[in-house]
């Protein structure tokens, strides 16, 4: 006597078929979590006054660069993550060598190099000695012996009587500054990764319905 045991369905067809939905389910929504992030970073950033050009260092890379798969992922990153995270956490800065933090005032002017201008910098473009006032409440000063221009920016002054020539203060020295915190980074990691899961449990039941 010869047995012979058929199962209908396929069982090893419909588990293929389920791990094919649960790829596409899984690799989607990692996608979509990713991108989301990716501009809800972004719009964190420039709605926070920090630039467009910071909200651009904000990047995404989905895995796996092709195809799809269970363990697919989205890594979102910044390309300037030290000035990103003072942003996100509010940190209290000190000088290095533990003494003044220079912040300069509209007087200074921009560094040619981009960012803040330093006193080194403005000593040697402008070629004048800044002289230092110390106060017992507020600040000290960094000060020149020079003019203000339409702009509000010191710059020499050509008048040989000393005529418009004022005490100017270029920078204030502070030994320390707590920058306000202006991002929450986690806030949206935390959603986007609330909102995957939903993702994913819902795409897995629309593409098994389909298979």
């Amino acid at each position: 006597m010869k047995l012979k045991l058929e199962i209908s369905p396929d069982l090893v067809a419909i588990m293929q078929a389920e791990i094919a939905a649960g790829e596409k389910a899984v690799t989607t929504a990692m996608r979509e979590a990713g991108a989301g992030l990716k501009s809800a970073w972004r719009g964190q950033i420039t709605g926070a006054g920090l630039g467009t050009r910071l909200g651009n260092s904000i990047r995404l890379a989905t895995y796996p660069k092709g195809g799809e798969s269970l363990n697919a992922a989205a890594l979102v990153w910044s390309n300037a993550p030290v000035i990103v995270g003072a942003h996100d956490t509010g940190p209290l800065i000190r000088s290095r060598n533990g003494f003044w933090l220079a912040i300069p005032t509209p007087a200074a002017g921009k560094s040619t190099r981009g960012g803040r201008i330093t006193p080194g910098e403005w000593e040697r473009r402008t070629g004048l000695r800044l002289r230092f006032i110390y106060r017992r409440r507020g600040p000290g000063l960094l000060v020149a012996e020079w003019r203000l221009n339409s702009k509000g920016r010191a710059v020499a002054s050509k008048s040989k009587t000393g005529r418009g020539v004022a005490t100017v203060p270029i920078f204030l020295l502070v030994p320390q500054v707590k920058l306000r915190k202006r991002l929450d980074l986690a806030r949206d990691a935390e959603r986007a990764v609330d909102g995957a899961r939903g993702k994913i449990v819902a795409g897995w039941v629309t593409n098994s319905d389909r298979a």
